[in-house]
């Protein structure tokens, strides 16, 4: 084996120089000797050692430079597919290239050649990244929306952090996002979200208060649009999730559930789900009041549209292996390393927790979505739902006008998406 792993152009060229007085000097068969020791030090042939030896050993700058390999075209293509990921890094965006080309090109938003698939199937993530980088000057991004100037069967519940590691959908990370402005007083909407520690999915419902009625009816429109069961739900220790009524919900009419809960004050327990809070809830509304039942309709409008959007279109990345790092006299760190990113759909998909004509019904649907559109109207609706106007002052809302049970001619109308229409029947029976 040569002895010189990791030795670089620069290395070698100062061994060189430092052997050349003494080759120069050297004899015919002292030559041949330094000949063998230089090709043993530094791997290279023994011609081009003595050709080094006898020119000079200073690099010349390069006379051409090389073309560039990708051109305005896969910037094109690759400008197009970053925004109908809604600009997301370039981890989760360099496996999911291909893909997403093919399926713009059958909604008439791209065109494709063999060789630009070729690019996109064999560029590294660092060459997305600087091509990214270069997009971004050419048209700066304009940030998303800021936030506007303005009992006893508890101590049953079991307290935990679900693990990272489960390979299992169905187990949901839960928690409510305050949509109360400065002012906490009165009746305002809530949005609850649900994420799936295995998966990434996630489902988002607006509800008008904390009341058992509405959370009730958020949750069964959540149990109905999945495509897949519920085996846990695990919020943080809020009265609006662990009451009488909800302990009865997830004990008697939803059967099966496991019910287990955060540790009070450590919002580390629910991680998943508080990034989705984030990125998913904050990012697209900020911290702006919503208290009337035309802004609760409208929001649950743009979930429809995230559902699809974030459930289908937005690959996301899953820890697979975490490695606690202990070095004498310094803090302990965490070494994590995640997979390929993937949509959530297609993570599911590799389980067998949903049915075949399931996914079937969600890739139909899938194809026949145009990503770049969805997109556009769901910045549209955003900025519909600000100019709605709120509730009067002093006054409240009728909240029954927000649930999604009177706004159904029959059951197969409850919502948009519904896998579980025996689900639907049911539990309208026993409302």
């Amino acid at each position: 084996m040569s002895q010189t792993e990791g030795m670089n152009i620069d290395e070698r060229r100062k061994y060189l120089r430092l052997v050349k007085p003494r080759y120069r000097k050297a004899g015919r068969k002292e030559k041949g000797q330094l000949l063998d020791e230089m090709m043993a030090v530094t791997g290279l042939e023994r011609k081009t050692l003595i050709h080094l030896v006898n020119g000079s050993l200073e690099r010349k700058p390069r006379s051409k430079e090389r073309g560039k390999k990708y051109k305005a075209s896969f910037d094109d293509a690759l400008r197009v597919i970053y925004e109908s990921f809604d600009y997301i890094c370039a981890d989760r965006l360099t496996p999911n290239l291909v893909w997403m080309a093919k399926h713009l090109e059958t909604h008439h938003e791209l065109e494709t050649t063999e060789k630009l698939l070729a690019q996109l199937e064999e560029v590294s993530i660092s060459t997305v990244e600087r091509r990214l980088n270069l997009i971004r000057q050419d048209k700066p991004r304009l940030p998303r929306k800021k936030p506007r100037p303005r009992g006893k069967r508890l101590q049953e519940i079991p307290m935990l952090r679900l693990p990272w590691s489960i390979a299992e959908p169905g187990h949901f990370e839960t928690d409510l996002v305050h949509h109360s402005g400065p002012a906490v007083s009165g009746e305002y909407a809530y949005t609850l979200q649900m994420v799936d520690v295995a998966t990434g999915w996630s489902e988002r419902r607006a509800v008008l208060g904390r009341s058992y009625l509405v959370m009730e009816d958020a949750f069964r429109c959540f149990l109905v649009r999945l495509p897949f069961s519920v085996h846990q739900i695990h919020p943080d220790n809020g009265g609006e999730f662990l009451n009488h009524h909800m302990l009865r919900f997830w004990s008697n009419i939803v059967q099966g559930v496991k019910l287990s809960r955060s540790r009070p004050f450590h919002k580390d327990d629910n991680p998943r789900v508080e990034q989705k809070n984030s990125t998913l809830v904050r990012a697209y509304l900020g911290h702006d009041r919503f208290d009337s039942v035309a802004q609760v309709l409208a929001l649950n409008t743009l979930y429809d549209k995230m559902w699809l959007y974030y459930n289908l279109f937005q690959p996301v990345m899953h820890m697979v292996e975490k490695e606690v790092i202990r070095e004498n006299g310094e803090r302990a760190r965490v070494k994590r390393r995640y997979d390929e990113a993937r949509t959530p759909f297609d993570r599911l998909c590799k389980t067998d927790a949903i049915l075949p004509q399931h996914r079937e019904q969600l890739k139909a649907l899938r194809d026949a979505t145009n990503p770049r559109r969805l997109r556009q109207e769901i910045y549209d609706d955003i900025e519909s739902i600000f100019k709605l106007p709120g509730a009067a002052p002093g006054t409240t809302e009728n909240v029954h006008l927000t649930l999604a049970k009177n706004h159904r001619k029959k059951d197969d109308e409850l919502l948009p998406f519904a896998f579980n229409r025996t689900t639907i029947r049911e539990e309208a029976q026993s409302v």
